[in-house]
């Protein structure tokens, strides 16, 4: 293995080894470093000839991703970590990049070196330099979920120490186990986990993250794995007996596992996840593994100092992982259990002030959390937009079995009421929220965050339907959640009022299996460019009923190889419908 205390030097290591090793598995087909190597050298040559120093990178295969990365920085390019490829996302990049690579719109021009045949060798005019620890390798954002996403410059030193801590904790524990991944690369934690750590440690990756943890059995096999996830996705682990015996261990970043969730992760997977607290600025800061009976301290990583600030009760730390070695104040409240260990007491950037008085919106949620209808929610204070409109708490509700019939029996108005009573002994009346919105699940981008940008858009006014007025509607409400290069995740509002309610069936209305394939269809050509002619549909499968009001999630995946596009149709129930759809061009001289 490669030593992981000098990442710098890892390509040159990678050179004098084994290139018939494997570094990463794609659909069945192994990928040896003789094949990074190859990649990683084309990459370099191409930006070598590039003007410019600063190049926007956004590739959702990790093994080229990790090619691309560290070509780019072996011509000595500065990458930028965009999150998503939103139009708004890459209109504010153009402004601060030279370049594009990877997978963005073809309206930026991204570059993308020619194929390199695997089997090519890696000869001497390709030898691979030694990085400079100093070097400001990377800019990435932070995720977004309480502002703005913001730049976070790192330089290859801070990458590298910490790449050497997680090695140092966890290196023992994983062995030589394979790496998979819910969460992206695009952000820090999946950065680390799944491709720097990997890489400078001789482990293999799998180049396409699982979108659903349904899909992990298929991806596991008789080998050994460690699985990288987050808490979004554990939360929707697929019901059933553990059938994960060959996962050596599960980390989870992003927020704290509640403890039920980690428990049942642990019964499912076989092993209780590692939850890793830290953030985009500061890189990994502490960790910790549930145990029943124990409790919910975090354990502080090798190189860090830490202390409670005299503000506050923050955290404030030293870390190797930072720019400098000044102490970094956190936005989180602790309390020390001992020298090694703290309790998290909830964030103070979640500390808002409504008609002068300082509310938690931490408090509210976890009120709202204990009442038999919820099973999730996130609260949010909206600005008064003139001096007619006060400020005003909105909650957004995940609700349990019974909170839906409660919506269904009741109506919106009612569980409103009730869900404000529940939470009224605890917070005070100025805090009680005033918008209320239910949904199947909280929307999450590609790093399993929820932001507040996302949780606004839900309280635009929505849109009207495209037929006339006295006409029902023939589509739903439809919000875009998560895109990359090939895939997309729509969250549906299913209306009331769809026409294709109407007869199917009188008293009891599903929406009929021909209507979500033309969803399907329509959403697939409005986000890619897909062949003219439907020529078929393969696998189809519908699981579950979708009724009027629903709220579900469709995710399409573009495979323009194969001319297909495959979708899946999934709520808080589970999953509802999937398939695979073909398109192409019938020769009518045939």
């Amino acid at each position: 293995m490669v030593d992981t205390r000098n990442m710098l030097t890892a390509l040159s290591a990678l050179s004098e080894g084994d290139r018939e090793q494997p570094f990463a598995w794609r659909d069945g087909e192994v990928l040896n470093y003789r094949w990074l190597l190859a990649q990683v050298a084309a990459w370099r040559d191409l930006l070598l000839l590039q003007p410019g120093s600063r190049f926007a990178l956004y590739c959702a295969d990790s093994a080229i991703f990790a090619a691309a990365l560290f070509g780019a920085w072996q011509a000595g390019k500065t990458v930028y970590l965009p999150g998503d490829m939103l139009p708004a996302t890459c209109a504010n990049l153009s402004a601060v990049v030279d370049g594009y690579l990877g997978d963005f719109p073809v309206e930026y021009l991204p570059l993308a070196p020619a194929a390199c045949a695997s089997n090519d060798d890696v000869s001497t005019s390709q030898d691979f330099k030694v990085l400079l620890p100093d070097f400001p390798g990377l800019v990435i954002y932070t995720s977004g979920s309480t502002g703005e996403p913001q730049a976070v410059p790192k330089c290859l030193a801070q990458l590298s120490t910490e790449v050497a801590s997680l090695e140092q904790l966890f290196g023992a524990r994983i062995g030589a186990a394979e790496i998979i991944a819910t969460v992206s690369h695009q952000h820090i934690y999946g950065l680390l986990f799944k491709i720097l750590w990997p890489l400078t440690s001789g482990r293999v990756i799998h180049a396409r993250h699982l979108g659903y943890l349904e899909e992990l059995p298929a991806q596991l096999g008789e080998r050994q794995s460690v699985l990288i996830s987050s808490p979004a996705h554990l939360k929707r682990l697929p019901a059933g007996p553990s059938l994960f015996s060959s996962i050596r261990a599960v980390f989870s970043s992003g927020g704290p596992l509640p403890p039920e969730v980690a428990m049942e992760a642990g019964r499912v997977l076989g092993t209780v996840p590692v939850e890793v607290y830290g953030s985009s600025e500061t890189g990994g800061v502490a960790w910790r593994q549930r145990e029943a009976g124990n409790d919910d301290s975090w354990q502080v990583m090798p190189a860090v100092t830490w202390r409670i600030g005299a503000v506050g009760n923050v955290l404030e730390i030293r870390s190797p992982h930072l720019p400098d070695m000044d102490w970094f104040a956190m936005a989180d409240q602790i309390q020390a259990v001992d020298e090694q260990r703290f309790q998290l007491k909830g964030r103070i950037d979640r500390i808002v002030k409504v008609e002068e008085k300082r509310i938690s919106l931490d408090a509210i949620e976890r009120q709202l959390k204990m009442l038999g209808a919820v099973t999730d929610a996130r609260v949010l204070l909206l600005d008064g937009v003139d001096d007619q409109q006060r400020q005003r708490i909105a909650a957004f509700v995940v609700l349990s079995a019974a909170g839906r019939k409660m919506l269904v029996a009741q109506g919106k108005l009612a569980l409103n009421r009730q869900l404000r009573d529940g939470v009224a002994h605890a917070v005070e009346a100025i805090a009680l929220p005033r918008s209320w919105r239910y949904l199947d699940a909280l929307p999450v981008n590609a790093q399993g965050k929820t932001t507040r940008a996302d949780l606004l858009a839900l309280l635009e006014p929505r849109s009207a339907a495209s037929e006339p007025l006295h006409a029902p509607p023939t589509k739903p409400e439809r919000r875009l959640l998560e895109q990359e290069a090939g895939r997309v995740l729509l969250e549906l509002t299913v209306p009331k009022d769809l026409l294709y309610f109407n007869g199917h069936f009188d008293g009891a209305p599903i929406l009929p299996g021909v209507a979500q394939l033309d969803w399907a269809i329509h959403y697939g050509r409005a986000y890619f460019a897909l062949a003219p002619q439907f020529l078929g549909v393969q696998a189809l499968k519908f699981q579950r009923v979708i009724t009027p009001g629903m709220v579900v999630q469709l995710e399409l995946i573009n495979d323009t190889q194969k001319n297909c596009l495959t979708f899946r149709i999934a709520s808080a129930a589970g999953q509802h419908a999937s398939g695979r759809i073909t398109f192409g061009v019938i020769d009518a001289s045939a």
